[in-house]
């Protein structure tokens, strides 16, 4: 999820075994003792014998009955993804990202005792960001096949965040569930020269076309560990320079990250690999430039946006990249201006974590708020997600905490009308011993 840079224009932004039936059933009896008898009692005694183990044998074999067989856990993912990642990976062990080892003065971090002690009193912290990375992984793969020219971006955001919840197992419909697993943000969908933020509200009848570039942003939250890893989709071929400008520049600024980095350094390296490239659209060629007020930024517990921005255009930015930060890199690339503007309907909101107390005299604003507060927290949310817990009539409520400035909003970030925008994002962890980007994958 973007993050603003500061301007006079804008504000910064702050996914049982069944018990065998085992038919034990015992119908044999004992044979009777044979005492001082006569042969033709003795005879008729075996008769009796004979018939009786013949009863028990058939007794026997009407009760007996086959155990049934186990469920087989499963082993691949559904299409749609709605196997749950806790039973496609067990106990916990859930795929690392790409570990990277630390260079030049951090290189004793990779087989330091101490930092190996660090890191392994954040196995909670890991096991809860890798369960959300494979979520992340596992959805964004299965979208990349469903997200088709035709589609509605209803269906899209939809498809989507419905997977994500299935696969964290937590829909988010009863009190507090949302909290434990599932959206750690209203899913991007941004066409064109919208760049950012853009979620389709109810009743929208936005339908994808080929000739669109679309950004697809995924936030996927364990325990308020937050991954938020981006890409951009596009039928046409004419804009692939525009995808791998962006593609490349991302993984510059993921390279370049580690403890001790400074952020404005980062941000001029990516620039550099940013606007090394250039586009024709139409017989005109574009250069494609790093829109310089969107910036990459840490992630806190329950808090999509830290304090820490990193910038994609060079910057007198001093500030380091300390050990224990969560980062989202994420850089944006345009054929337009550059630079972005708030426009467009809004559906990101987002309780601010150092809101004060208000006196709030309008009653469906205080509803309001205990509904925020008991499903999202600080996590954002969107105008979808009252609508699915069965809120109706808010709006007036909803502008009245934003107005109290309680909550937050984000409009779509647009560049200008008829420019193309992409994005790519990675969620980085500065661990003790290696930085690990949780959120790659095969597809990027």
């Amino acid at each position: 999820m973007a993050a603003q840079a500061p301007t006079d224009e804008l504000k910064k932004l702050n996914i049982s075994d069944d018990a065998k039936a085992s038919g034990n059933a015992n119908g044999k009896t004992d044979a009777p003792k044979n005492g001082d008898l006569n042969q033709d009692e003795d005879d008729s005694e075996d008769e009796a014998e004979g018939a009786a183990d013949a009863t028990a044998t058939a007794a026997k074999k009407k009760k007996k009955r086959k155990p049934k067989k186990k469920k087989k856990a499963p082993t691949e993912q559904s299409d749609p993804p709605r196997v749950l990642i806790s039973q496609l990976f067990r106990n916990n062990t859930y795929p690392k990202g790409e570990e990277v080892e630390y260079t030049d003065e951090n290189r004793y971090r990779t087989t330091s005792e101490e930092k190996r002690h660090l890191d392994n009193l954040n196995s909670e912290f890991l096991v809860d960001y890798r369960h959300a990375a494979e979520a992340h992984r596992q959805t964004r793969q299965w979208a990349r096949k469903f997200i088709q020219p035709g589609k509605t971006l209803l269906e899209i955001a939809d498809g989507i965040e419905d997977s994500v919840r299935a696969l964290v197992g937590h829909q988010g419909l009863e009190e507090g569930d949302a909290l434990k697993a599932g959206m750690g943000f209203p899913t991007g969908l941004s066409i064109n020269h919208c760049a950012a933020h853009y979620n389709p509200n109810a009743g929208n009848k936005i339908v994808l076309k080929e000739d669109d570039v679309l950004k697809v942003d995924i936030g996927v939250h364990v325990n308020g560990r937050i991954v938020d890893s981006a890409f951009t989709l596009a039928w046409n071929p004419r804009y692939d320079p525009l995808l791998e400008a962006v593609k490349a520049a991302t993984n510059e600024g993921v390279k370049q990250a580690g403890i001790d980095a400074r952020l404005g350094e980062i941000g001029g390296h990516i620039q550099e690999v940013m606007e090394s490239y250039e586009i024709e659209l139409n017989g005109t060629t574009y250069p494609i430039k790093s829109i310089r007020n969107l910036n990459g930024h840490t992630i806190n517990h329950y808090s999509i946006h830290g304090s820490k921005s990193v910038p994609i255009v060079k910057s007198n930015n001093n500030d380091k990249m300390e050990e224990g930060d969560v980062f989202a890199i994420e850089t944006f690339g345009s054929t337009g201006k550059g630079v972005v503007y708030e426009d467009g309907e809004v559906s990101h909101y987002a309780k601010r974590g150092d809101a004060s107390k208000v006196d709030l005299r309008l009653s469906s604003a205080k509803a309001l708020l205990r509904v925020i507060d008991k499903n999202f927290g600080t996590l954002p949310f969107c105008r979808r997600y009252l609508d699915r817990l069965g809120q109706d009539k808010y709006l007036l409520g909803l502008n009245n905490l934003v107005n109290n400035g309680i909550v937050e909003q984000y409009p779509p970030l647009v560049d200008q009308k008829g420019s193309y925008t992409a994005q790519f994002e990675h969620t980085v962890l500065i661990r003790p011993t290696v930085k690990e980007v949780i959120s790659r994958g095969e597809d990027f």
